[in-house]
Formats: structure tokens, sequence, C-alpha cells
């Protein structure tokens, strides 16, 4: 009889220790939430790489991208590094002018340092037609500033 008591309360144990483990586990791996100063540099970041390509400035490129950054473009070029993706960038605004807009429609945080932020990419050609993609950038804290760590550009296929 003695067993039998001993093998009733051990699985509700098992099961309250099972789930004890699974809550623990599931709180130290959720995603940190944006504070609202996060969300400001970030927004900031993403608005300086937009200037930044509509000015074809090279120095603010340079102050926002991180030194081993890479790119995949729409057209399934890869950039990699920091001269490969500024050179491209140019050749790519002065290729297709028009005016880019990106909007930031998620940011997501892995943890306090990197993140990943999706974005609406858009580009009004000179001849008035639209070019309507999606952003994804990889960011990263860097002494202190938020950078650009990779950038991956896509060009949604029409519906089916």
């Amino acid at each position: 009889m003695s067993a039998n008591l001993t093998t009733r309360h051990f699985i509700p144990m098992k099961i309250i220790f099972v789930f004890f483990n699974l809550m623990v586990s599931c709180s130290i791996m959720a995603q940190p939430a944006t504070t609202s100063k996060q969300n400001q540099e970030i927004y900031s970041l993403i608005d300086s790489y937009s200037l930044a390509r509509e000015n074809r400035d090279t120095v603010l490129l340079k102050n926002i991208l991180m030194p081993d950054v890479d790119q995949l473009v729409s057209t399934g070029e890869w950039r990699n590094g920091i001269q490969s993706s500024v050179q491209g960038m140019l050749r790519s605004s002065a290729s297709s002018p028009g005016t880019r807009t990106l909007t930031i429609d998620k940011i997501r945080l892995l943890n306090s340092q990197c993140g990943i932020v999706d974005a609406k990419y858009e580009i009004k050609n000179a001849d008035g037609s639209d070019r309507k993609m999606w952003s994804s950038f990889i960011i990263v804290q860097h002494k202190g500033r938020w950078k650009i760590s990779a950038i991956r550009n896509m060009l949604p296929t029409a519906s089916r």
C-alpha cells in the first residue's frame, strides 16, 4: 500500500515539476519589450538610413552601418562588408532614382543588444510608378548606439 501511495504522489509532483520548469524556461527565453527610448533610437536609425540613401550620404551610411554589414537586395545580389554595401546602395540609388520611404511595421528585440526591424519599403519612381517591397534590418548595439548589421530586401510576388 505504501508503494501505491508513493506512486500516486509522485505523478502529480512530476507534472508540477515539469510545468514549473516550462514556466521558468519561457520567462527566461521571453523577448524583451522595447522601451520608448529604444523605439525612438531605432526609428531614428531607420530614418537616418532612409535619409542617407535619399541624399547618397556615404558619411552617414558609414556611421550607421556595422563594418561587417551584409545586404541581400531584391535582385538577389549579396553585398558583403561596408564598402560593397555602400557602393551598391549608391549604384542602386543612381540607377533607379525616386523617393524611398521606409515605414516600420514591427520591432522585435532578441535581447537587449540586438533585434529585427521589419519595414515596408516603397520607392516612388521618377516615372510615377511605385515599387513596393519589404525590408528587414538586423540591428545591434555598438558602443551605446544602434547600428545596422544586416539588411534583407524582399520584393513580394503576385498573389495566386
